[in-house]
C-alpha cells in the first residue's frame, strides 16, 4: 500500500501526523476524522506494556475493517502508519509481521543502523526509519539510503536524554545531519517531532518557523488541536507565495518564447531547481489555503 492516497500524487509530502495510541481503539476513528494527513497508531512508547498485547489485536482489526471499505484511497483519508515495538526484541518482530500487510507504512523506532533494516524482508509497507540514538545519527546517510526506507525522522526526547543535550544549537545539528541524509537519499523532507505543550500555541508556532528554517517540513501532534497551527506554520507566507508566483510566470513566459534562460522581471536569472521550488511552493499555498477538516478531541 501506499504512504500516502493514490490521488495526491507522488509530489504530496504530508504536513501533519497525529499519533494516536493503540489500545485506544476508540480513538482510531477520530484520529481520522482529526484533519491530519497521516494518523500514527502508536504500539510503542504509548502503550502500557500490559497492554500491547491488546493494542497489536485493537490495530489489527482496525486495519483490516479500514481495508474492506477501501483504505488510503477513500477520498480525502489520512493514510495510517504504525509505529511497532523496538526491532531488536520479539514483539517488536511479531508487530511487523501482524501489521506490515495491512498499515500504509510500518514506523521502526531505535533504527541504529542499516543492518537492522533486513527485517523488512517480506514486509508489503513501506518503512520510516526513526533515527532515536547516536549511533542512529553517524549511521543517518545508510540507513535513509538503504532501498526500504520511505523516510526518516528524529525521536528528539530519547536522543537528547541520551547525549545529555540541553539547547537548540546543539539539537540543530543534530537535526541538520538528518535533513541532509535525506535530501542526499532523495527522500521526502523530515518532519518535526512533537511540540509537548498543548497549551502553548504561540510557542508551538515559533518552534515550527525555527524547524522549518532548517529544512524540516511538517510536524507530528499529539493532539487534533495543534493541527490547525501546524498547517499554519508551514503554509507559504504571502510574499513567499508572490516570490514563487513571478518565478513561475516567468518561467512560462520563457517557455512561450523559447527562451533558455529564465529572467525575473527585476533582471535575475533563476534555473530550473529555483523554478521547480516555485511551483512547490504554489501547491503547497494553494493545498494550505483550505482549511483543514475540524478536528475531533481525541
Amino acid at each position: 500500500m501506499s504512504a500516502a492516497p493514490a490521488a495526491q500524487g507522488p509530489s504530496w509530502v504530508p504536513v501533519t501526523w497525529l499519533y494516536v495510541p493503540g489500545d485506544r481503539p476508540d480513538r482510531f476513528a477520530k484520529a481520522a476524522a482529526s484533519g491530519a494527513d497521516v494518523v500514527i497508531i502508536d504500539l510503542e512508547d504509548a502503550v502500557a506494556p500490559a497492554r500491547k498485547d491488546e493494542a497489536r489485536e485493537n490495530v489489527v482489526a482496525y486495519l483490516r475493517r479500514r481495508a474492506a471499505t477501501g483504505g488510503a484511497a477513500a477520498p480525502g483519508g489520512p493514510a495510517v502508519h504504525v509505529r511497532v515495538n523496538d526491532l531488536s526484541g520479539g514483539r517488536g518482530l511479531d508487530d511487523l509481521a501482524a501489521v506490515g500487510d495491512l498499515a500504509d507504512a510500518v514506523r521502526l523506532p531505535k533504527v541504529d543502523s542499516p543492518a537492522v533494516l533486513g527485517v523488512l524482508d517480506g514486509v508489503a509497507a513501506p518503512a520510516y526509519a526513526l533515527l532515536e540514538s547516536a549511533s542512529g545519527i553517524l549511521h543517518a546517510a545508510a540507513i535513509a539510503a538503504h532501498p526500504r526506507v520511505a523516510g526518516v525522522a528524529l525521536g528528539e526526547q530519547d536522543l537528547a536524554a541520551e547525549l545529555s543535550v540541553t539547547g537548540d544549537a546543539a539539537m540543530n545539528h543534530l537535526r541538520l545531519q538528518v535533513v541532509l541524509a535525506a535530501a542526499a537519499a532523495g527522500l521526502p523532507p523530515v518532519p518535526m517531532s512533537v511540540y509537548p505543550r498543548l497549551d502553548d500555541e504561540e510557542g508551538l508556532l515559533a518552534s515550527c518557523a525555527a524547524g522549518r528554517a532548517i529544512g524540516l517540513f511538517g510536524r507530528t501532534a499529539i493532539h487534533p488541536r495543534q493541527i490547525p497551527a501546524i498547517r499554519r506554520a508551514f503554509r507559504p507566507s504571502a510574499e513567499e507565495t508572490a516570490a514563487a508566483l513571478e518565478v513561475v510566470e516567468a518561467a512560462e513566459r520563457a517557455q512561450r518564447s523559447g527562451a533558455g534562460a529564465v529572467a525575473l522581471p527585476d533582471g535575475r536569472f533563476v534555473d530550473a531547481p529555483v523554478v521547480a521550488r516555485a511551483r512547490r511552493t504554489l501547491a503547497l499555498a494553494a493545498r494550505l489555503s483550505s482549511p483543514s477538516q475540524t478536528p475531533t478531541p481525541a
